[in-house]
């Protein structure tokens, strides 16, 4: 069967408390760092040869649990999800609330927006490519309106184009999601194509629920990171397949076991990132052998 199994890690919410790492100032409390590479990946141990459990993108603000040599534990706060990354990728946050947290604010709209060392694309290679939903601290702007100018973690700067961006004069004020069902079909149907990432959270790729996940927040709701605890989320009520709407989402597995999600769009259809047939985000019809497979169907909650 061509169906990837996406059997997740246990004791994914467990907190852990230890010694801090050194390269991170001393509190007595979880310390908070900020990503400082475009996409970077969360393992199940301190160690690359491991799997992947999930993702944090650049400029994520993320609190450090425990360390190794040159390997840190993280959460991500949105979520509360754990895994351990290198430690060279993130840079301390110091004294400071958090990343692009206050301020002037651009969050990426684009599938992913390049950071110039220059307000000319013509001139040199990009510095950075960074993923959608990717925030970053404005500094200036270059009159005329076309280029922005984001301190980046570390403190360099860097020029952003504007179109590939949407500004907020507070970095405290961006709203949560607010698309309404068929917005957001729309709107997924921008990440088609995109390649299935494993423990994928970020445009580079994303994995099933990880796609879900973002779907969801389009939306203004935060569920949980993987299939399985995604199907018990209390926000959702379960509905008969009979009963499908756009904007359900549909979970399969086998053997009793959820390893799979994706989003119901209608007419028989639903989209997710998947393994099946194509490594890609596609449109797949609930058919036989879908249905096969399908063990929970949810509705956001009234």
């Amino acid at each position: 069967m061509i169906f990837s199994i996406h059997l997740r890690r246990a004791s994914i919410f467990l907190l852990v408390f230890a010694s801090l790492p050194s390269c991170f100032s001393a509190l007595a409390q979880a310390v908070h760092a900020v990503v400082n590479v475009p996409v970077v990946n969360m393992f199940s141990g301190p160690s690359a040869n491991v799997d992947v459990v999930s993702q944090a993108i650049y400029g994520s603000d993320i609190d450090v649990l425990k360390q190794q040599p040159g390997w840190v534990e993280v959460r991500t706060p949105e979520d509360r999800y754990t895994g351990w990354v290198q430690r060279a990728d993130l840079v301390d946050l110091g004294s400071r609330a958090g990343y692009a947290s206050s301020g002037e604010v651009a969050v990426v709209e684009d599938l992913e927006a390049r950071l110039y060392r220059d307000p000319d694309l013509t001139l040199r290679a990009p510095l950075l490519t960074v993923p959608f939903e990717t925030k970053l601290e404005i500094v200036r702007e270059k009159p005329g309106g076309r280029w922005l100018v984001a301190r980046l973690p570390d403190g360099h700067t860097a020029w952003v184009q504007q179109g590939a961006v949407k500004l907020y004069k507070n970095g405290a004020d961006i709203p949560k999601g607010d698309m309404t069902v068929p917005e957001m079909v729309q709107f997924s149907r921008r990440f088609l194509g995109l390649p299935y990432t494993w423990g994928g959270r970020s445009s580079f790729g994303y994995d099933c629920s990880g796609f879900v996940q973002m779907l969801m927040k389009q939306r203004g709701y935060l569920i949980p990171r993987d299939a399985d605890i995604q199907a018990k989320w209390r926000g959702f009520e379960p509905v008969k397949v009979s009963a499908l709407q756009a904007g359900d989402v549909l979970f399969f597995g086998g053997h009793g076991k959820i390893t799979h999600t994706g989003m119901y769009i209608g007419d028989g259809k639903f989209i997710d990132a998947t393994t099946h047939d194509h490594p890609i985000i596609q449109i797949d019809p609930l058919n036989a052998y879908w249905r096969k497979l399908l063990m929970a169907e949810r509705r956001v909650k009234p």
